[in-house]
């Protein structure tokens, strides 16, 4: 059934794109985390261990979260790795070293990326296609990457 809450269908479509982007950034974040927390070696082994675990859990609550809106707005939630890697603007990447500190910068850079682009699309959403409860929905979703990015900076002090 048909969507009709106030926005125009080409501008759901366009919302829809850039949170499917999300979706796919999200999911590649949550495996490179799971890859910290699954391999991680060190002194700090059980500590790192269980903050990845931490880091991990709350980003596979984004994803649903994002799916779920996607939904909500009438449209399909990407939902192969296929369709992950052709949407993403994240790397892959294999680890040479297992520390907990290569790893972390590792994140980082990624979570700020993902914060980097929330900033612009929560504009566009908003100012461009109207859809001010997507631009809110992402504004708590850059927070919490904020905070899950100081979490990390706070490892490399």
């Amino acid at each position: 059934m048909k969507v009709n809450i106030g926005l125009k269908e080409q501008d759901l479509q366009a919302t829809t794109e850039l949170l499917n982007k999300l979706l796919a950034n999200e999911h590649i974040l949550y495996m490179k985390t799971r890859n910290a927390h699954w391999n991680v070696v060190g002194k700090d082994f059980h500590a790192q261990h269980l903050f990845f675990e931490t880091q991990y859990s709350a980003i596979q609550t984004f994803i649903d979260d994002i799916a779920e809106r996607v939904r909500a707005l009438g449209h399909i939630a990407v939902a192969t790795l296929k369709q992950y890697l052709e949407l993403t603007h994240l790397d892959e990447e294999e680890f040479i070293k297992n520390d907990s500190i290569s790893y972390i910068k590792a994140l980082l850079s990624d979570h700020e990326s993902i914060i980097i682009q929330l900033r612009a699309d929560i504009e566009v959403i908003g100012e461009k296609y109207g859809d001010e409860g997507t631009a809110d929905f992402l504004t708590g979703l850059m927070e919490s990457h904020e905070k899950m990015a100081w979490m990390l900076r706070a490892h490399l002090s």
